[in-house]
């Protein structure tokens, strides 16, 4: 059973990326969306140590929801217990990067179409947006900010397709492979390939060519997986 770290720091650790929480709704739903939506950003990384007081005071909330958060997350695979009282985002492998990125080509693709065909003008505005926002956390060198900005921009697109349970199909791919996208930079903020892959992908949206986008996003996965790989097999 997963129990509070015996130490009781007097503030939130730095490296937990979690906002307080709005207590009008149900605090372990909250704490669960929240922390689930860090861990799909890519803002914890692979191997990374967590604990119920650390998510808890990160938080503002007691040790209950973020317990409750924590064990419904170890139950879809997010996270896993690696000793009694140790919980960490689990490391990704060779088999489970070559699985995964299988299936997002496929659902990713097809969901990148699909938006070709309905997503809104707006919704292609705020996609350059986004993109300026990529552009310019590349440019400072802030990761964090990028890979924020890199989840909104995908996931803008995939729920252009207004499919609801592809989008969270999709989610539960991005949540085994989010937090190895840490290991993608600093090679992607100089070599700039994922920026030339989402301006495609935007020009495609923009001419209706739904062949276009999902080309455009299909080689924006195959290009991380191919980073990924490397890192692996090198035994980074």
């Amino acid at each position: 059973m997963l129990s509070e770290s015996p130490e009781s720091p007097s503030k939130a650790p730095a490296e937990m990326p979690l906002l307080p929480l709005d207590r009008q709704t149900s605090l372990g739903e909250l704490a669960y969306v929240s922390l689930k939506e860090a861990i799909v950003r890519g803002e914890f990384s692979a191997g990374q140590k967590l604990t119920v007081r650390a998510v808890a005071q990160a938080l503002s909330v007691s040790t209950t929801p973020a317990r409750d958060a924590i064990m419904r997350l170890i139950g879809e695979g997010a996270l896993v217990n690696s000793g009694p009282k140790t919980v960490i985002v689990p490391p990704l492998t060779m088999p489970a990067l070559d699985e995964v990125t299988s299936i997002r080509l496929v659902l990713e693709g097809l969901a990148a179409g699909l938006a070709a065909e309905r997503l809104p003008n707006e919704a292609v505005s705020g996609l350059k947006t986004l993109q300026s926002q990529i552009n310019a956390a590349l440019d400072a060198g802030n990761y964090a900010a990028a890979l924020k900005a890199n989840k909104a921009f995908h996931f803008t697109i995939y729920e252009g397709a207004q499919m609801p349970r592809l989008v969270s199909m999709i989610e539960s791919l991005w949540v085994r492979i989010g937090p190895s996208l840490n290991d993608l930079y600093p090679e992607f903020a100089t070599s700039r390939v994922g920026v030339g892959n989402h301006m495609e992908a935007i020009a495609g949206l923009e001419a209706g060519d739904k062949a276009r986008v999902q080309a455009a996003i299909e080689k924006d996965i195959r290009d991380g997986y191919r980073r990924l790989a490397s890192r692996l097999q090198q035994g980074r």
